[in-house]
């Protein structure tokens, strides 16, 4: 029995690798037939020998295309690239170029199989964002505690949520006060301190305290279920650069399958060619006419482009989006965790009466007592000035405000200003002073205020100088979007100069700007690395992620994932997509021009078999080896100076959705 169980799961496990992998491998083995037949038929082998091999990578690159195209034959009626593919091979083959054909069926079975990877990302991007969402919750029901699963909790029930627990769904606080970690839907960088009355949001992580929250809204419609809608949305939306694709390969198909059937019918109906050589131009004609080198003008292009991206720390999930980066107009930020490192730091440490030294030792004795962010911020800002902290005991936690514990014989308090309200005049000023620069501020005190600690999330090291390099490479808009408050958003942007902020922005929010963005100006790309930016970053033209730092629901919903969170790579890897376009087009000039040439000569009679594929194959190898240029790296983009109005933050806040 236990034999059988084991048969059985080895045989799922290597059914589930070949559904994953099987289509690369078959393009792999492919690859080398087609090797082994042309050094089969260069080393004096029977003929015999390199025409197995060659057949045996016709079967292995081009059984799949065959069926698709086969049945979209069938089933739709339409010509498309795939049969045309399997057709010009055979037709090579037909008249003895068995080498051409393979190469060709490879060329297209390697293509297939990148868009294959790239195409398979959808699942498990909604996957990755409900688990987010608790599976069940503690409910208070009839006066006794029951857990029931999250989809059933309804409105009014009140949900118990423990410390570290995730909140089942959103809704209001009737009891209780905690340090709530609402990144994933918000953004905000700190632990937000929630009390009665305060609005919490499902999938966000209670901290310290036990609450009681009363559910408003069903669990269809929570900001984390619609932010799954949302990615559902705008990954089922087809960009028109395919839509367009889809129509030219339906097209070019019919047009060389008509145009062969033609060129060998009316001449030889006309009496101007027999029927040897009408087939023999018609089968020159496929050869020639075939989309090889229209392939090879894109894909090793975007192949080389790819591989510049990953040794340089950028890694694109498929070759489109290399395309569309060098299309894009405007770079739209998240702040915290993107151009912020996400974690708290003191910045400021003010004294009144007292010396700095002794106002932080105080302060960080309390804190050391406590979890929060904030408290560990101070702590580790103490430890890093090498001071020496002073043993507290009797710690009291006052959530949502401070705390207070005896230090050096005295009652010291640490937290929010209505510890110690009313606020001298002096002590008032300098706190709006440190607020107006994006700062949170707690105080620290003995009863009376004996000084004020400033924090704030810092930004990334070359942050400045990246927004620098987008308006040096001509991005004509850099914009902040963030879920933080107004003044942080608007003293990060004055920091990294980037004139259009909004600030207060939920997920759907966000996604709103970007759409407002891509109707106004065009390409947007998004550069996010949190679950509240998933969104976002799935409606837009391009979704960047940071690769360290960014969660996994950002990381499978980007397009573009940034290996080393280094923002100046959002720079080069714009100038790639454009270099990327660039040499497209010069190849796709050179592969229709010389098909062109070489079906006009065909037409005319002016070009044997082995001419044309020798014309046709050159312009592949040509376009081919422009293509491999972008595997050197580009050279860096020097940043200009910004002028003065650049810098002025345009503020829009948006209140959080309904």
């Amino acid at each position: 029995m236990a034999i059988e169980i084991t048969a059985r799961h080895g045989s799922s496990a290597a059914r589930e690798l070949w559904e994953k992998n099987g289509e690369a491998l078959t393009t792999v083995l492919c690859a080398v037939f087609v090797v082994a037949g042309w050094l089969a038929s260069r080393g004096g082998l029977s003929p015999h020998v390199a025409t197995v091999l060659f057949l045996v990578g016709y079967v292995l690159g081009g059984y799949r295309q065959a069926i698709e195209g086969t049945m979209t034959l069938l089933r739709d009626r339409e010509l498309d690239v795939d049969l045309l593919m399997v057709v010009a091979a055979i037709g090579a083959a037909v008249i003895g170029y068995w080498f051409d054909g393979a190469l060709l069926i490879f060329i297209f079975a390697l293509s297939g199989t990148l868009e294959g990877y790239a195409s398979a990302r959808t699942k498990r991007d909604i996957e990755a964002l409900m688990a987010l969402h608790p599976e069940d919750a503690l409910v208070v029901r009839d006066g006794r505690e029951q857990h029931v699963r999250a989809e059933t909790l309804a409105v009014g029930d009140v949900v118990i949520v423990k410390p570290g627990e995730r909140i089942a769904a959103d809704g209001r606080l009737v009891e209780g006060a905690s340090a709530v970690n609402q990144a994933s839907i918000t953004g905000e960088s700190m632990a937000v301190d929630k009390g009665v009355g305060d609005e919490v949001f499902a999938g966000t992580i209670n901290g310290h305290g036990a609450l009681r929250v009363s559910v408003t809204r069903p669990a269809g419609e929570t900001v984390l279920a619609r932010m799954i809608t949302l990615v559902k949305e705008a990954q089922e939306r087809r960009p028109p650069a395919q839509l367009f694709i889809e129509r030219f390969e339906r097209t070019y198909a019919k047009v060389v399958v008509i145009g062969a059937i033609v060129l060998f019918a009316v001449p030889m109906l006309a009496h101007w060619w027999t029927v040897r050589e009408a087939l023999y131009r018609a089968m020159i004609f496929l050869v020639v006419a075939s989309p090889c080198a229209l392939a090879a003008a894109m894909m090793p292009t975007l192949l080389s482009a790819l591989s510049n991206g990953a040794r340089n720390g950028i890694l694109f999930k498929g070759s489109t989006f290399i395309e569309s980066l060098g299309r894009i107009r405007v770079v739209a930020f998240d702040k915290t965790g993107t151009l912020t490192s996400g974690h708290p730091t003191v910045t400021d440490v003010v004294a009144f009466g007292l010396s700095v030294e002794s106002v932080l030792a105080s302060g960080a004795a309390v804190e050391s007592l406590s979890e929060h962010p904030l408290a560990r911020a101070v702590v580790h800002e103490a430890q890093g000035r090498r001071i020496e902290l002073p043993r507290a005991t009797d710690m009291q936690a006052v959530p949502g405000v401070g705390a207070h514990a005896e230090v050096r014989g005295a009652r010291w308090s640490i937290g929010k200003a209505a510890l110690f309200a009313p606020l001298p005049p002096d002590v008032r000023a300098r706190q709006l002073a440190l607020e107006a620069e994006g700062k949170t501020v707690v105080f620290v005190g003995d009863g009376n205020v004996r000084g004020l600690i400033a924090l704030r999330d810092t930004l990334r090291p070359r942050s400045g100088e990246a927004v620098r390099a987008l308006r040096a490479l001509g991005v004509e808009h850099v914009v902040l979007l963030t879920g933080d408050t107004r003044a942080t958003a608007e003293a990060i942007g004055r920091e990294v100069g980037i004139a259009e902020i909004h600030a207060g922005l939920l997920p759907a929010d966000k996604v709103r700007v970007v759409e407002e963005l891509m109707t106004r100006y065009g390409q947007v790309a998004m550069v996010g690395d949190g679950v509240n930016d998933a969104p976002a970053l799935a409606a837009s033209s391009v979704g960047v992620a940071m690769g360290v730092s960014g969660t996994d629901v950002a990381l499978e919903t980007a397009d573009v994932v940034l290996t080393t969170d280094d923002l100046e790579k959002i720079p080069y890897a714009i100038g790639l997509g454009r270099a990327s376009l660039v040499v497209i087009k010069q190849n796709l000039v050179v592969a229709v021009t010389m098909m062109v040439a070489l079906v006009a000569s065909d037409l005319l009679g002016w070009i044997s078999l082995p001419w044309g594929v020798v014309g046709h194959e050159g312009s592949t190898l040509l376009v081919t080896l422009n293509g491999l240029r972008l595997l050197r790296a580009l050279r860096p983009t020097r940043a200009r100076a910004s002028t003065g109005a650049d810098h002025v933050p345009r503020t829009v806040a948006a209140p959080p959705a309904a």
